[in-house]
């Protein structure tokens, strides 16, 4: 295990006194919304963990990771230079007790085992983790009948109005174009192609109406013949530090409309991830995701 810095080097608890001593009436007495944060020692982890602390509403409950991982045992916010009395933890029953609302951005099968424990335990879920399978999918929603989870596969306020652009130009367009969705990530993303470029195959394959598992294409190779017209291509990209660029094209005879997005930071995730938390607030039970966060329904 990796030594704790300086500023974490004395044991922390799961979440401080500080950190908790919050009451359940939330928005009714002004009280922070008691944030964990999984994958708190990762890229987007420490981004999340930086956005609650710097959000003015919301305050650090409790962060987990990976059991085995180097940073267990060190302050969530040791990386920022100002210690928030809350330990990373792999213990997910200690690392939420303190918490309302638990923010995953990690991998299917640790979003799954996060979200036994918040249904267990009472805690609502945002999830930002892609590439779940069906049954898994259906998992999350059974889970919803007993706790509130936002799930989308991009938390960025931009990505979603995109999505929305998109319905409205699929609708519009629906004859006499092609459409290709094209995205490119940094070398480290495992899943192609992308979350957001799948929900965006969906928004415009339901704006047509037809099924995406019908009429998407994730491949060309070799003599293919001619494209037919009432398929969704997609086109993969993976190098260097890209944040996520997506681009959505519509190609007609004379013209090509493109409708892009492109993220410089994963800030926007963060930000966006915090809008769902204020949204779940006073929330039981419900699967949502950011169109009703942002009332873009």
């Amino acid at each position: 295990m990796t030594a704790p810095s300086a500023s974490a080097a004395a044991p922390a608890q799961p979440a401080s006194d500080e950190a908790v001593a919050f009451s359940d009436a939330g928005a009714a007495t002004g009280a922070p919304h008691r944030v964990a944060v999984a994958g708190a020692s990762g890229r987007m982890g420490r981004m999340l963990v930086e956005a609650v602390r710097d959000s003015g509403d919301c305050a650090l409950a409790g962060a987990l990771d990976r059991t085995g991982g180097p940073s267990l045992g060190t302050d969530a916010a040791a990386f920022l230079g100002a210690p928030a009395g809350v330990a990373i933890t792999d213990d997910l029953a200690a690392g939420i007790a303190g918490a309302q609302v638990l923010i995953d951005f990690t991998r299917p099968e640790g979003t799954l085992a996060h979200l036994a424990a918040c249904r267990a335990q009472g805690v609502n879920l945002v999830i930002g983790t892609t590439g779940f399978t069906d049954a898994q999918k259906a998992e999350i929603a059974a889970a919803a009948q007993d706790i509130a989870i936002v799930m989308a596969p991009n938390m960025s306020v931009g990505v979603n109005v995109t999505l929305k652009l998109l319905d409205m130009a699929a609708r519009a367009l629906a004859t006499g174009y092609d459409i290709e969705v094209i995205e490119a990530h940094h070398r480290h993303k495992v899943d192609a192609p992308s979350g957001t470029a799948l929900k965006m195959g969906e928004v415009l394959a339901e704006a047509l109406g037809r099924d995406l598992k019908d009429c998407a294409v994730y491949a060309r190779e070799g003599v293919t013949g001619e494209r037919d017209p009432s398929t969704i291509g997609f086109a993969t990209i993976r190098g260097g530090d890209i944040v996520g660029d997506h681009t959505v094209l519509f190609a007609g005879t004379g013209e090509r409309i493109e409708i892009t997005h492109k993220s410089s930071s994963r800030a926007t995730y963060a930000q966006g991830s915090l809008r769902a938390v204020r949204f779940l607030a006073g929330r039981t039970s419900g699967l949502y995701d950011m169109f009703d966060v942002l009332g873009l329904r």
